[in-house]
């Protein structure tokens, strides 16, 4: 018995229940934290049905040296990322059918109608600032993933079916910008994480979207 002395046959902790992610999650467009009022406040993007994904994969490169015929520590690098955030949108609106066609508001000939074409250059206004993703633990608070300078790269898809609501499936891309405090070998991809590794202790989720 002594073989297996402190041993578990589960990796189930007193953290586990207070650790669990549950829900599709909401998507927020321009999601920012408020340094003065110290809450989120942000634009949601709108209804979801079948859940959202999110992909953060790092692009690894193994260095070839004679004699290694496996792979070796060290001999790995980095060299850049990529990552998505696929989301299915079960609300259409003016906003979300602009961002995944690529598309503006024309002058339009229908009385009561907006209508939207493409174009045939992307703009610095087809790159939303940020797309969020806000998840939540069982006991409410969020884990946020915020990805700047965000651009729908799927289009624009539709399909109808009898008793079933129409979902937009769409996935957008982060992109790295030219500021003087950016570089482009990384993301501008950022997790928030409750706690107060930070000395943040306050968890307060986003503010409910303005109307």
């Amino acid at each position: 018995m002594a073989l297996f002395k402190g041993l578990k046959k589960s990796g189930i902790t007193e953290r586990t229940p207070k650790s669990l992610m549950i829900g599709a999650g909401t998507i927020y467009k321009n999601l920012r934290w408020d340094t003065e009022k110290k809450a989120w406040s942000g634009e949601i993007f709108g209804a979801t049905s079948g859940g959202n994904s999110f992909k953060l994969t790092p692009n690894i490169v193994t260095i070839e040296v004679d004699g290694a015929t496996v792979e070796t520590r060290g001999l790995t690098h980095k060299q850049g990322e990529t990552a998505e955030l696929t989301i299915n949108l079960v609300e259409v609106s003016i906003g979300s059918l602009k961002l995944a066609m690529i598309g503006e508001e024309v002058e339009s000939e229908a009385e009561g109608f907006t209508k939207l074409a493409t174009k045939s250059a992307i703009e610095d206004s087809d790159y939303a600032d940020n797309i969020a993703f806000v998840g939540f633990l069982v006991d409410n608070t969020p884990i946020i993933i915020i990805m700047e300078n965000a651009l729908c790269t799927s289009g624009l898809e539709l399909s109808g079916k009898n008793k079933e609501a129409t979902v937009i499936p769409a996935t957008f891309k982060p992109y790295a910008d030219f500021g003087e405090d950016t570089s482009q070998d990384t993301l501008p991809v950022y997790i928030y994480y409750p706690g107060n590794a930070g000395g943040n202790e306050n968890n307060s989720g986003p503010d409910e979207a303005k109307a």
